[in-house]
């Protein structure tokens, strides 16, 4: 995997995936136009986390519409200013969802499949967790 990062201005920075993407990072505490760059660890440990959940759970033949990861991160207080801890609360929203397979979705990532989170775990306190919403039922099939 390869990557490159360029700066644009300012504090502003580009960078461009291996694969061909580009994302602008910020470094502007003030008037920022993009987040930063531990602002884009933190999200990819969510999406990284979400992609293994639906994923697990389309697999189980789970009917998941919708999943939706709050992350919210503790920073040490002195530099580097690194994760301390992170927490990842799921709320899967599906028809006729199963509690057990959303756990064990939830628990396989933590343990096995997301990269990001499992690298981040050597030196940061990482925990998760999850609630199930049933599907809302449209006027149509009332």
């Amino acid at each position: 995997m390869q990557a490159k990062v360029k700066w644009h201005d300012d504090n502003t920075f580009i960078g461009y995936s291996g694969s061909g993407h580009a994302v602008v990072f910020d470094g502007n505490k003030d008037d920022s136009s993009a987040p930063s760059p531990m602002e884009m660890v933190l999200m990819a440990a969510g999406a990284c986390s979400s992609v293994d959940v639906v994923s697990i759970l389309k697999k189980a033949r789970q009917q998941v519409l919708n999943c939706e990861v709050q992350l919210s991160a503790e920073r040490a207080d002195s530099v580097p200013k690194v994760f301390t801890k992170l927490h990842l609360h799921f709320e899967v929203t599906g028809t006729n969802l199963s509690e057990k397979q959303v756990e064990r979705a939830v628990q396989l990532s933590a343990d096995k499949y997301c990269s990001v989170s499992i690298m981040l775990s050597g030196s940061v306190t990482i925990s998760h967790s999850f609630s199930v919403k049933a599907a809302a039922l449209t006027a149509a099939a009332e």
